[in-house]
């Protein structure tokens, strides 16, 4: 079983100032999205699916679109603010895309079997893949409701240049995931690594705890749950400018419900990413690194 993996690259990087799905930042023009279908096809996954903007059609078509169907099946889908269920008329001031359940709730009809789901703007590492295929290695249908989520250390997944948004994890002594608490405002000070909500005291938080990176393991049954799911969230947040429907509370519910297991698969990569343009520099450093240690070819696609 190869699994597929959803790309959610739709979103216009307004903290980093600029498109950041297609930044080269590799020695040959790559992006970090290169990086992160390169370990996945090297852990057997056998199609790519780009959830993007029609604006960003073009774009994407030349720098992946037509280079990488020689490499591994390739697909795309639009997430546009318009796709709402039929009654629903959207405000003409909303700007923003529905969130992350949305995104992946338009892949729908594309996806057949097992699929994980990644920021485009965040490396993972290799293992992160590896762990995501192999939990899927022997799926069957019986394990319709059988999600994973990859768990990172929250001291790896900090920037040096501003806060970052983290789901703080609970999980039980046989790694299932019981609940995610998004918290948007995470930062490493001199005090430790600290969260911030609104005017209230900074909370210290351990660094060992586990967070979501939104590196989640799906089965196609999460298409019919989203799609609960953000019927009823539109028709009570329409009119709200700023809502979005994100996917770990849609999960939240359904564990909450007992209609869906999710087990939390450890991996021990350092994360880095490029939520502000001061990442930029650490980022293309920490690849070169990567390719200086043989864990990436100098010209990644031959």
């Amino acid at each position: 079983m190869q699994p597929t993996l959803l790309i959610l690259a739709a979103g216009v990087g307004s903290r980093y100032g600029g498109l950041k799905q297609l930044d080269r930042i590799g020695p040959n023009g790559e992006t970090l999205l290169d990086y992160s279908i390169y370990d996945a096809i090297k852990s057997g996954f056998g199609k790519v699916v780009f959830i993007i903007k029609e604006s960003l059609e073009a774009g994407f078509r030349e720098m992946f679109i037509n280079r990488l169907q020689d490499h591994v099946e390739v697909d795309y889908v639009f997430q546009e603010i318009r796709m709402v269920p039929e009654g629903i008329t959207v405000p003409i001031e909303r700007q923003k895309p529905w969130g992350t359940g949305h995104a992946v709730l338009v892949a729908e009809g594309r996806i057949d079997r097992p699929f994980a789901v990644i920021n485009s703007d965040d490396f993972y590492g290799r293992k992160a893949y590896q762990v995501l295929a192999g939990y899927y290695k022997d799926w069957t249908p019986q394990r319709v409701n059988d999600y994973c989520m990859v768990g990172y250390r929250l001291d790896k997944t900090l920037s040096e240049f501003g806060s970052v948004s983290r789901g703080i994890c609970k999980i039980n002594e046989n790694r299932e995931l019981l609940d995610v608490v998004e918290r948007t405002s995470i930062e490493r000070t001199a005090d430790g690594i600290v969260y911030r909500e609104g005017n209230e005291p900074a909370v210290v938080l351990s660094p060992d705890s586990v967070v979501s990176m939104n590196c989640w393991g799906f089965t196609p049954s999460f298409f019919g749950h989203l799609k609960a799911g953000f019927d009823s969230f539109i028709r009570e947040n329409y009119e709200n400018l700023k809502s979005e429907l994100y996917i770990p509370s849609v999960v939240n519910k359904l564990i909450r419900s007992g209609q869906v297991g999710v087990k939390v698969l450890s991996c021990d990569e350092q994360w880095f990413g490029m939520t502000y343009q001061d990442d930029r520099i650490s980022v293309i450093d920490s690849i070169r690194t990567l390719i200086r240690k043989g864990v990436y070819p100098q010209k990644l696609w031959e």
